[in-house]
């Protein structure tokens, strides 16, 4: 295998970062999105790359002032333990630090990567109560399952709350 790059995504990239969610939509591993919502949301996805084919994908979601969230990351089967899941969240931590973002939050089945990553699970109320019924209004489905809201209790079935405190 050639290396592998981890750069920030392009426009010219979402309908290659849509491909590579779809089999990933389809066994009910992660939430399909939108292209509308992809193009959006551009600027925070980064890309991994092998030859010039991308691989794999992650995104950083500031939710708050100083908490942002790991989303959509996923490498293809192919490409599995040979670092670039690693690389991707490095490259989002990179950013969120950046950013000036003091925690990272995740929802995710992978609890072994996360946690060999720094991220610990989570409870209830990790927020304090303002904070949390600013982020109520957000309407964003990402900050609701980080709420732990009833109404997305579906979407989260298995799924661990996990946060790392950046240092």
């Amino acid at each position: 295998m050639s290396d592998y790059t981890v750069r920030a995504a392009r426009a010219a990239d979402i309908r290659g970062i849509h491909a590579l969610l779809e089999p990933l939509v389809e066994r009910r591993i992660l939430l399909g999105k939108d292209l509308a919502i992809l193009y959006g949301a551009v600027q925070e996805f980064v890309v991994a790359e092998v030859d010039g084919r991308l691989v794999g994908c992650g995104a950083l979601h500031v939710m708050w002032e100083d908490l942002g969230e790991v989303r959509t990351l996923l490498v293809r089967d192919e490409f599995l333990h040979l670092g670039i899941g690693r690389a991707i969240v490095e490259e989002l931590e990179l950013r969120a630090r950046e950013l000036g973002l003091t925690r990272l939050f995740c929802l995710t089945f992978e609890t072994g990567f996360f946690t060999r990553r720094g991220f610990e699970p989570i409870g209830e109320h990790i927020v304090d109560p303002d904070v949390y019924s600013q982020l109520l209004r957000s309407g964003d489905a990402g900050v609701e399952e980080f709420l732990d809201l009833a109404h997305v209790k579906p979407n989260t079935l298995g799924n661990t709350r996990m946060i790392k405190h950046l240092v």
